[in-house]
């Protein structure tokens, strides 16, 4: 009857010397997964929301039904810089976070005019 071991308890033992179970539980125990292959790692990433992207000014300009030239005004101005993540010439911009900072900035600027509508 085969037993199967409880924990990886002999650290000292080389590793060509392990069974697959053995190197399997090893691995699993390093890493903190179960033996059902759930991890914790995995169970948070299934609760994140996916976040949406668009790329570059032309992207940036038809999410905000606005021209290129005033997408490139926009992201100068340095009111969506949170939102704004560039390499070089790539630019990529969060659509979530930047439909939510311009609301606020649109808020701030307008809320208190007269004869202002929501």
């Amino acid at each position: 009857m085969i037993h199967k071991q409880q924990n990886m308890t002999d650290f000292n033992k080389p590793i060509f010397s392990l069974t697959v179970e053995e190197f399997i539980s090893a691995l699993r125990e390093g890493l903190g997964v179960s033996d059902e292959g759930s991890s914790e790692k995995e169970n948070l990433s299934q609760t994140d929301v996916k976040k949406h992207y668009v790329y570059g000014l032309k992207g940036l300009s038809s999410l905000l039904g606005c021209s290129l030239s005033t997408a490139g005004r926009i992201k100068r101005s340095g009111s969506i810089d949170s939102a704004v993540y560039q390499r070089g010439k790539v630019i990529l911009f969060d659509s979530d976070l930047i439909l939510d900072l311009l609301s606020v900035q649109r808020k701030k600027t307008y809320g208190n005019r007269k004869g202002y509508r929501k």
